[in-house]
């Protein structure tokens, strides 16, 4: 089957080892179910991928792409589900020590078709198209999960958004001024920070700049570059949620303000399957659409990798069939 794929590790030179070709067609053990992709989106996790992080040697070639959208064999539309649990886990799905990620252990979503389990295929709300719903299961589900289950912000309260273009940060803000919240961005050109304002930023403000007042929240993917200005803009007793670190990820602790104006650090990996459902009925009920910045045939796969790596991005980047 036709399959983009990373065919070894390489951390220096990561889309060299980028392959648009083809992979044998998968098996479907009992209890699996084929899914043959319509849509699925890039994320950071794939360059990762082509990198070598989070992956043994001996697990390459690897079908990348962990998020999508398609349809069973028997017609359903459904939407992925990224995180696979042992069989006997229970509880959090994202605390399983035993959990992992499509292209970690398991081939992609970047073919014509991908196996998971049966309990990893969800509905796929009507309102939303293909390619919109394969931005749900790794950066909206993210997104959810930093804003509803780690934040503790309520309606009414300021959040501020490190990066105004990703697609965390652009769902941030989508679903941030659904909930209620006083939405902030920081971006790096007028062109991204006017994305971010489209979409329903109330401010945005360029990188490092001291901001009107302190916040509840910040939300945090870009690690490194931001992490200063991130501590310095929370009010105290505030929090800041990281997923992600694009930037670097040993920025300075500052462990003095930290626990002077007792500031709250969390982390946020992925989301549970109840998770996912919760948010697929969410934005079914507020109507809300992602932003697709760019939707790309998976035969210019090439293409979409190299704007992530360079920062051209918009919003979520879409492979399509």
């Amino acid at each position: 089957m036709f399959a983009v794929y990373a065919k070894e590790p390489n951390a220096d030179d990561p889309l060299a080892s980028l392959v648009v070709g083809e992979r044998p067609d998968p098996e479907v053990p009992d209890g699996w179910v084929r899914v043959s992709v319509r849509a699925a989106s890039l994320n950071m996790h794939d360059l990762w991928t082509l990198r070598g992080v989070g992956i043994k040697p001996d697990q390459f070639p690897m079908i990348l792409g962990c998020d999508g959208a398609g349809v069973t064999d028997d017609g359903s539309e459904v939407v992925l589900h990224s995180v696979i649990n042992d069989p006997a886990w229970r509880g959090d799905d994202t605390l399983d020590p035993k959990r992992t990620l499509l292209t970690e252990k398991l081939q992609g979503t970047f073919a014509d078709s991908v196996v998971v389990p049966a309990r990893n295929v969800l509905p796929k709300p009507p309102g939303l198209s293909f390619a919109e719903a394969a931005t749900m299961g790794t950066a909206w589900l993210t997104t959810y999960r930093m804003l509803f289950v780690k934040s503790g912000l309520r309606p009414g309260q300021t959040m501020l958004v490190q990066g105004a273009s990703g697609g965390v940060s652009t769902a941030l803000v989508q679903l941030g001024r659904a909930a209620g919240f006083r939405v902030w961005v920081t971006g790096r050109s007028e062109e991204k920070r006017a994305l971010a304002e489209r979409l329903g930023a109330h401010a945005t403000f360029e990188p490092g700049t001291r901001l009107p007042e302190r916040v509840d929240a910040v939300f945090e993917t870009v690690g490194k570059a931001t992490w200063a200005h991130s501590l310095k803009s929370l009010k105290p007793g505030g929090i800041v949620v990281v997923s992600g670190s694009t930037s670097g990820p040993d920025p300075s602790a500052d462990l003095q303000r930290v626990f002077f104006l007792q500031l709250r650090v969390a982390g946020s990996t992925m989301g549970t399957r109840d998770e996912l459902a919760d948010l697929l009925s969410y934005v079914n009920l507020k109507g809300l659409r992602p932003q697709v910045g760019t939707e790309l045939p998976f035969s210019e796969a090439a293409r979409g990798f190299t704007d992530m790596l360079d920062g051209r991005t918009a919003g979520k980047i879409v492979f399509t069939r």
